[in-house]
């Protein structure tokens, strides 16, 4: 099979906002604790911090993580995770059935973010909660000193605030399993005021407002309408999330879904883009694409927990996917799906970082490892900084029934023109042919091949453990050729490839 694409250095997207490769970290089993924090590791640090985790989250290069949650935030009391340890509540959380011990708050986690060279996106609790909770918040979060707020973060061990610019203003509101659900009309006007409120403590915040947990929602696209009617001018982002499985076990339809994630956004962006002409609004609002992952492996074996069959247990193991090779070729897609929808999708968080549906696992008081889709998630994120490029494909396609024709061929294109470099991601679909890629390069003067990577295995099932870590990583391609202003490679069948270029 041939497949055709022409990049052009002055056929662009948009800038990629650095955040696009954000992650996320809930209260939810064990992604904090045995997670990110287990004092009793042999690497903890001396806030109690495993540090070989801290390594692996350094080596992603991670710009922000999302927290406290998630359905955790909806019914969380921030005030419980702050002051003397040994003063703090332990809290029943009815979005997982678990309970919560609140040794780490937003103390812990703001200097585990410092180690770890990222930044907050913090989200308050319009479920159970409101304005009054998130203002207060912000404070203790933001404000100098000289409030009460403020001054208990002082008295807490915290001279300096945090200054932290991205909130969510709740989470997943659509959504009848979320504690304090609510309309669209009675959410978008809480939002709405409690945006006012943020705003009028620091018009420089960057504020996110829930659109649909998924395409599939009952309200969808009518919520994202009803919200940004009451919210647009007050709000910056509007989230959106989706999760991506294979029940069926059907590779083709499974990788297939990319389209219907492409989909999602287009509609969200249009109908962004009619509520700012009805508002005569000159302001954009972008889409943070805040939760997204493969998650179906483990949902059978959570069951007993999440119904109550098992008490109240502290940090159990949920929500522990163990990905598998296919889903790194489900991970390169949705990235290339985000790269290519930059000009709108500014901000991406996938879901989560570790433990809980995440590329990182840890052993209790033994190892942590990569798990498969560290992988796409890694080179999108180091070498996905820059211009992303609007490509010209021509590649055979095959037919899946409510998406139609999909290509085989799945690719995107990053431009950095401060390094020179030019990074193609790159998915061959087909399940047992190679596609022969030609690549004309226009207006990026003469280039040469740096770098090219691919990851490939015969079992799609074969997974990542802490005895074999390593049965799932990239090996060094060598065919990727540049000549006469082409690059030409062969791409294997159900392979995932990174090729990278410099003058």
């Amino acid at each position: 099979m041939k497949a055709a694409v022409t990049a052009h250095g002055k056929y662009t997207i948009s800038d990629i906002d650095p955040r696009l490769y954000g992650s996320f970290i809930e209260h939810l089993g064990r992604a904090v604790y045995t997670g990110i924090y287990e004092p009793e590791h042999a690497t903890a640090d001396e806030n109690g911090m495993r540090k070989d985790v801290i390594d692996l989250v350094r080596e992603l290069n991670v710009p922000i993580v999302r927290y406290p949650g998630g359905n955790f935030v909806s019914a969380y009391n921030w005030e419980d995770g702050i002051g003397p340890k040994e003063s703090r509540p332990t809290r029943l959380d009815l979005a997982w059935h678990t309970s919560e011990s609140n040794q780490v708050g937003i103390h812990e986690f703001a200097d585990w973010c410092v180690s770890a060279n990222t930044e907050m996106m913090l989200a308050v609790n319009l479920g159970s909660r409101g304005l009054d909770e998130a203002r207060n918040f912000l404070e203790y979060v933001n404000h100098p000193g000289g409030s009460e707020w403020s001054d208990k973060r002082i008295a807490n061990g915290r001279a300096k605030p945090w200054n932290v610019k991205l909130w969510c203003l709740g989470n997943e509101m659509d959504g009848p399993w979320q504690i304090g659900h609510k309309t669209a009309d009675e959410y978008g006007r809480l939002a709405h005021e409690t945006a006012k409120a943020m705003r009028a403590f620091d018009n420089g915040l960057e504020l996110v407002v829930c659109g649909s947990s998924n395409a599939h929602m009952p309200t969808y696209p009518e919520w994202e309408a009803t919200v940004l009617d009451h919210t647009y001018n007050e709000v910056d982002y509007i989230s959106l999330h989706m999760y991506f499985e294979n029940r069926a076990k059907n590779t083709a339809n499974y990788l297939a879904r990319s389209l219907e994630l492409d989909r999602y956004i287009g509609t969200v962006a249009g109908v962004i883009d009619y509520v700012k002409a009805k508002k005569r609004s000159a302001k954009d609002v972008y889409i943070s694409f805040d939760e997204w992952n493969v998650w179906y492996h483990s949902k059978e074996r959570d069951k007993a927990t999440l119904a109550g069959a098992n008490g109240w247990p502290h940090a159990p193991a949920l929500l522990e996917d163990d990905y598998n090779f296919e889903d790194v070729l489900q991970v390169g897609c949705i990235l290339n799906t985000f790269i290519n929808r930059a000009d709108v999708v500014k901000i991406a968080c996938l879901a989560q970082l570790v433990n809980v549906i995440a590329p990182i696992m840890t052993t209790p008081g033994g190892a942590a490892w990569r798990q498969t889709i560290f992988y796409p998630y890694y080179f999108a994120s180091v070498y996905g900084r820059g211009t992303a490029l609007r490509l010209m494909v021509d590649s055979p396609t095959y037919k899946v029934d409510e998406l139609g024709e999909v290509p085989y061929l799945d690719v995107s294109a990053v431009h950095d023109a401060d390094a020179g470099a030019l990074t193609f991601f790159i998915v061959n679909r087909h399940g047992t042919e190679a596609l022969d890629l030609d690549v004309s390069l226009l207006e990026f003067g003469t280039l040469k091949v740096i770098d090219d990577q691919v990851i490939a295995h015969p079992d799609l099932t074969i997974t990542n453990t802490a005895e074999a870590p390593f049965n799932v990583a990239p090996v060094r391609a060598t065919d990727a050729v540049v000549a006469d202003g082409r690059l030409s490679a062969k791409i294997a069948p159900l392979s995932y490839r990174v090729i990278r270029l410099q003058a």
